[in-house]
């Protein structure tokens, strides 16, 4: 039998001033070892279940808590934090807070130094190499990406070679090729060194590749913990709460509901749940028609570079001989690995960054003379980090400011935007304080607010749940009305292959593919190269040599309904 590290006894939880329990009466056991993934959705407590398997509930939130924590034998409510997160590492949904010094290995070491460890060194050196960041140990905490700020994060962590590691969305901003890497090195630590692993993640791909139970969460409430092949079968549980189970699986319910406890959770399961299935469709192409040919140029690029300097003074290149041209009714996506170029281009664009090199155009307005106020009334570029786009105490003040500068009568139009992304009920509310899905659809309404020809978005799905990033590709695909042409960079494959028209690969500063969804995916190695990972059913559809590759569930349950209808098996 298993030996439980840590043991949740009917914790309640109220914050401070809060008028609601976050949690109620749960109860949770890990066993030593575990590799525990813990999903619900936004708000249902699972961040606040694990802080207080750390301590900072309720040493650190001293709310109402009743209930009883014990990690690894010690009573969680008599031990000190310092004490406990020795034991129990905790990276947080907003890690680049955990990023305290100049450079990575110095901020790696800042944990094992400031507890005395004469070693700390060394086992910052150890979480790096675990981690693959040996090559980023000098650099700057500025110079990198957000994804290689999330895994300095982690190494930070790990560097104290805790028992227990809680990553709360392991994920977020990383790149598919990174995101899978991640999960890897999690493995590995769990497998090899021992660890127990809780992430709190919406990706239930990813935990059905790599974990080994999950549990469920709601309203507070721990409904359930199984293995993981039991959890993710149990579909009516999951998406009752808009939790959908990976892609081959909810294709699988789609085709088959008579029989739900034998749904396949894996690729590989996939495969062999359709063993037989060989099917090669006719080959249909997309094309670039005439008409898009004659469809107004918004922006033009010629030999675009951009350079930086490092703290030793050496030119870095961020953007390498850019030819680019965007027309109308274009839907882009901008993908590449992190620290592939996606954000510069794109400040490039907005002209927040002038290029170092080169020529270009947005409309009328020439990229390298025009300024920033200029540009701004034909391009919007809403930030990664949506409460970035909040310089009011009000979400409306927020929506009116670029028209009130200018003197610009646009009520009714405000009006429009406020029903449209749902924003009545906290329209008057500071955009720091609303739920994550709250800010993402208010960051773009203020976007749309400038009325732009250009609407540029840096990773618009990153930490939202299912439902949450349905709802905004619902709201992407009900603004073509409202903008020219569309730019999203995105780390979302999914996004890519439902939405996009277009998709610009980018590596290492250069452009390294543009064409359809379709052209991407069918060319293996430039997926490889630029550590693009294909959606559940574009890797299942070549698997199974379905031709082309269906890029979303509906479109492969389609492809499969009309094969069985000629009889095929």
């Amino acid at each position: 039998m298993s030996e439980a590290i840590i043991s949740i006894d009917q914790v309640s939880f109220k914050y401070p001033g809060g008028d609601d329990w976050v949690l109620q009466d749960s109860s949770l056991s890990v066993n030593k070892g575990e590799f525990l993934a813990i999903i619900g959705g936004n708000g249902s407590g699972k961040s606040t279940l694990c802080k207080t398997i750390n301590g900072l509930i309720p040493h650190y939130y001293t709310g109402d808590f009743n209930g009883s924590v014990h990690v690894d034998g010690i009573d969680m409510y008599s031990s000190a934090v310092a004490v406990l997160s020795q034991k129990v590492g905790y990276v947080y949904q907003d890690f680049e807070n955990q990023l305290m010094r100049p450079t990575v290995l110095e901020d790696v070491a800042f944990a094992p130094l400031n507890f005395g460890d004469p070693d700390f060194q060394q086992h910052a050196e150890w979480a790096l190499e675990i981690l693959g960041l040996t090559h980023l140990k000098d650099k700057s905490i500025w110079q990198l990406s957000g994804g290689q700020k999330h895994l300095t994060a982690i190494a930070g962590v790990l560097a104290l070679n805790p028992d227990i590691l809680i990553i709360d969305e392991p994920v977020a901003q990383l790149d598919p090729h990174h995101a899978k890497e991640i999960y890897q090195k999690l493995k590995v630590l769990q497998q090899h060194h021992g660890k127990t692993i809780i992430v709190i993640e919406h990706h239930t791909e990813f935990i059905a590749d790599f974990c080994t139970d999950v549990t469920l969460i709601d309203q507070g409430k721990v409904l359930w913990k199984h293995d993981v092949k039991t959890g993710l079968q149990k579909v009516d549980d999951l998406l009752e709460r808009q939790i959908f189970p990976p892609q081959v699986t909810q294709a699988a319910l789609k085709i088959d509901h008579s029989n739900k406890s034998e749904l396949p959770i894996t690729l590989k399961e996939a495969v062999t749940y359709y063993e037989g299935l060989s099917i090669t469709n006719p080959t249909s192409v997309e094309h670039k028609s005439d008409q898009h040919e004659r469809l107004h140029e918004i922006v033009h690029l010629e030999n675009v570079s951009h350079y930086a300097k490092s703290l030793r003074n050496e030119t870095v290149t961020i953007l390498n001989d850019i030819h680019l041209s965007i027309k109308e009714k274009e839907r882009i996506a901008l993908v590449g690995t992190n620290g592939a170029g996606k954000s510069t281009l794109m400040k490039c664009l907005a002209g927040i960054i002038k290029p170092s090199k080169g020529k270009g155009r947005i409309s009328e307005y020439n990229l390298k003379n025009s300024s920033l106020e200029k540009l701004s009334q034909d391009v919007a570029y809403v930030f990664q980090n949506p409460e970035e786009m909040f310089i009011e105490d009000s979400i409306y003040k927020d929506l009116s400011f670029f028209a009130h500068s200018r003197n610009m009568e646009m009520e009714p139009f405000f009006q429009q935007l406020i029903t449209a992304f749902r924003m009545e009920n906290f329209i008057h509310n500071d955009g720091r304080l609303l739920s994550g899905g709250q800010q993402r659809r208010s960051s773009l309404a203020i976007g749309l607010a400038i009325q732009p020809s250009l609407l540029m978005l840096d990773e618009p799905t990153a930490s939202l749940d299912v439902k949450s990033r349905q709802e905004m590709i619902r709201t992407l695909n009900q603004i073509d009305e409202q903008v020219k042409s569309v730019l999203i960079a995105t780390h979302d494959m999914q996004l890519v292959a439902e939405w996009a028209t277009r998709v610009i690969v980018m590596d290492q500063g250069k452009i390294l593919f543009d064409g359809t969804p379709h052209e991407l995916f069918a060319q293996e190695f430039i997926c490889q190269q630029a550590g693009l990972i294909p959606p559940q059913m574009v890797q299942l559809s070549n698997q199974l040599n379905i031709h082309p590759v269906a890029l979303s569930i509906s479109e492969f349950v389609e492809r499969i309904e009309r094969i069985d209808s000629y009889g095929v098996s």
